[in-house]
């Protein structure tokens, strides 16, 4: 009979394959992933456990607990045909709102207005269009503007 070490490293040397063809002899069904990884930790884990035991009687009746103790959403959420979720983004800035920035030598001045962002008597619908009114590149407006930071690597 080999030890553990030694199925352990028997295991290490399949390929993804082979490793889910054991898989399927010892659990009798399809692995969730097929990733070379994931079913090799599990063949891994079933080897430690039949050799070594699973967990004790206290730890699967406290995890039993904590389970029952998990509010699991059932139903997926509803997203309408062709929606994204995303999360929300955060608010720009008011109404009545002067951002000033100097760029090459010149100050520009925009005011926030209702429906978009006023610069030198043109309206604009986005800080980086204004920015691009500006510099004639494409910039990120609340970049620009110094609304927000660069962030770093």
């Amino acid at each position: 009979m080999t030890t553990l070490d030694e199925e352990l490293a028997a295991l290490r040397e399949l390929d993804r394959d082979s490793l889910i063809a054991k898989y399927r002899e010892l659990r009798g069904r399809e692995p969730r992933q097929t990733n070379r990884a994931w079913v090799l930790r599990r063949l891994m884990w079933a080897a430690q456990e039949r050799r070594l035991g699973g967990l004790s009687s206290t730890a699967r009746a406290r995890l039993d607990e904590l389970i029952g103790q998990i509010d699991l959403k059932v139903d997926a959420p509803v997203v309408a045909k062709g929606a994204v979720a995303r999360a929300e983004k955060p608010a720009g800035p008011t109404v009545g709102t002067v951002l000033v920035r100097e760029w090459r030598g010149r100050q520009v001045q925009v005011r926030v207005i209702d429906d978009g962002f006023e610069c030198e008597g043109a309206i604009h619908k986005s800080l980086s269009a204004v920015a691009k009114a500006v510099t004639g590149a494409h910039w990120n407006g609340k970049l620009f503007f110094g609304i927000t930071k660069r962030k770093t690597a």
